[in-house]
């Protein structure tokens, strides 16, 4: 990867679009893998004689790696060149899978999976990073980001179908190995077509503290929420993690108020419209990742589905953000501002929660699920797609991949919070039914009933509190983030006159 791929500043890249192709196959990869996983998890523990207390470290492994080292991988990125970052993310993930793929043992697996994180925590950040400095031009920028938000936002759920197919019908030992041809593919395109803005590289020395204490405070925050969801929130480790957490994350920000090249520039989440969005993304992911559990076991366990079946019942909500983020975000994007995509997106995909509160044993697939389905996919897509897009607007060149790296770093924290949160309220809600209604069964039958009954009283319960989320998510859209539409010069304060169009860069 040589200085000369590199154009010039101002000039649109003639080949961004073939990029655009190159950026969104990463991008699939990466979010396809929080998600296959986990269907292929049972055969993989039989197979490697992993025990109940340690199968979770597949999952966690991967989280601690990703989430600790995202701003690290951001701000690599930025000094590296996104291309070369990019491309080494994918050769390294790569090569992390085929490991996983031929794991003999417990340990094989948690390391592959940990180095999986490592290198996605690379390649994520550059990926959004390279998007976001390819492309400047309002309308351009709305569909390329239209196109990354659709996958981000419904890769998960296609995951569930890969995940379910490949464990069915080939071995999980393909829910790895299918992540190589992806990365292979799109490292031989990206080295081959993108070509990076000249000057647009951050070359002030590494911040070493920030580096340490950022990636030390991520990695305590994140373990905290999946040790409370294994061990309880009062469990002395848990606090302990989320003290240290808070402690070493405050030390962060005042180192970094302080140095000169700082690991994150606070000006990157100081600013109103970016701050806005890190937030009400993240909570909307913690609001989305909890429900996806709870959907998938709905599906397998009280309606009886296969993991196949259950994949594709996820299809509805793929369409939905794919046209959410496409269509209806795409073409609106240029024309009206974007806390008046994102508020009432978010607002569809509570009323899309709203219905899926509703839930029973008795309920069918299509009369409530699937609408549900489609609504939150709408809804999602409709207020990723702006915000994906407006969360590296304005932001210097050479701050694009810490920009892109807090995207990832929301949604990371997001999802962990999500997960041990909301399985918490459903874990009690389940417990405290069955607790109250186990005496008057007369029978096995019917004491299977109500533990059925207990478990879907803990989804709902937890799918209430995500209605919530989201319902707070649209509010902080609506009330932080103030950005004019694109392209019309009318950005409010904390937008910089920068936004949407080419940002000058000069030579280094």
């Amino acid at each position: 990867m040589s200085e000369t791929a590199t154009k010039a500043p101002g000039v649109p890249d003639a080949n961004r679009w073939k990029a655009l192709v190159f950026i969104a196959l990463a991008q699939l990869m990466v979010v396809l893998d929080a998600t296959i996983v986990n269907i292929a998890l049972p055969s993989a523990q039989q197979d490697l004689g992993i025990s109940d207390g340690n199968r979770q470290w597949v999952v966690t492994a991967y989280a601690l790696a990703f989430g600790g080292l995202l701003l690290f991988g951001g701000r690599i990125a930025d000094l590296w060149g996104r291309k070369r970052a990019f491309v080494v993310g994918l050769v390294g993930f790569a090569a992390a899978s085929a490991l996983g793929g031929a794991a003999t043992s417990g340990a094989m697996m948690f390391g592959a999976r940990a180095l999986q994180g490592v290198f996605g925590a690379l390649l994520a950040p550059a990926a959004l990073s390279l998007l976001a400095v390819m492309f400047t031009d309002a309308r351009e920028r709305a569909k390329a980001f239209g196109i990354y938000g659709a996958i981000a936002g419904g890769g998960g759920a296609v995951g569930f179908i890969l995940g379910g197919v490949l464990t069915e019908y080939l071995d999980w030992r393909w829910t790895f190995f299918v992540n190589i041809p992806f990365a292979i593919i799109a490292a031989a395109g990206a080295y081959f077509v993108i070509r990076e803005p000249e000057g647009s590289r951050n070359r002030s020395p590494l911040d070493i503290p920030g580096v340490v204490l950022s990636t030390l405070g991520l990695v305590s925050l994140v373990y905290g929420f999946t040790r409370a969801e294994s061990d309880g929130w009062s469990d002395s480790m848990t606090i302990a993690l989320f003290v240290a957490s808070a402690v070493l994350l405050l030390a962060f920000v005042v180192i970094e108020a302080r140095v000169k090249a700082p690991l994150l520039p606070l000006r990157v989440i100081t600013d109103r419209n970016r701050g806005g969005v890190y937030l009400s993304l993240g909570l909307a992911i913690i609001a989305m990742f909890g429900t996806f559990l709870f959907l998938t076991y709905y599906l397998q366990v009280v309606k009886g589905y296969s993991p196949i079946q259950s994949g594709f019942a996820f299809l509805p909500m793929v369409a939905g953000m794919i046209t959410g983020s496409t269509q209806i975000g795409t073409r609106l994007m240029t024309r009206v501002a974007p806390r008046l995509l994102m508020g009432p997106g978010f607002l569809v995909a509570a009323a899309g929660m709203f219905l899926l509160a509703q839930l029973e044993i008795g309920s069918t697939y299509v009369s409530l699920v699937l609408p549900a389905m489609v609504l939150l996919g709408l809804g999602m897509g409709t207020a990723f797609m702006p915000a994906m897009s407006l969360a590296t607007q304005g932001v210097e060149p050479r701050d694009a991949g810490v920009a892109s790296a807090m995207v990832n770093t929301s949604q990371q924290v997001g999802g962990a919070i999500g997960t041990a949160l909301l399985n918490t309220i459903a874990a009690s809600a389940t417990t405290s039914y069955i607790t109250d209604h186990i005496a008057t069964a007369a029978n096995g039958q019917q004491r299977q009933l109500v533990q059925l009954q207990g478990m879907v009283e803990g989804y709902t319960s937890a799918i209430w509190c995500a209605v919530g989320i989201l319902v707070a998510a649209a509010a902080i859209a609506l009330t932080l983030v103030n950005a004019g539409r694109p392209g019309s010069g009318t950005a409010a304060a904390g937008a910089g006159a920068e936004d949407d169009v080419a940002v000058p860069v000069v030579a280094h």
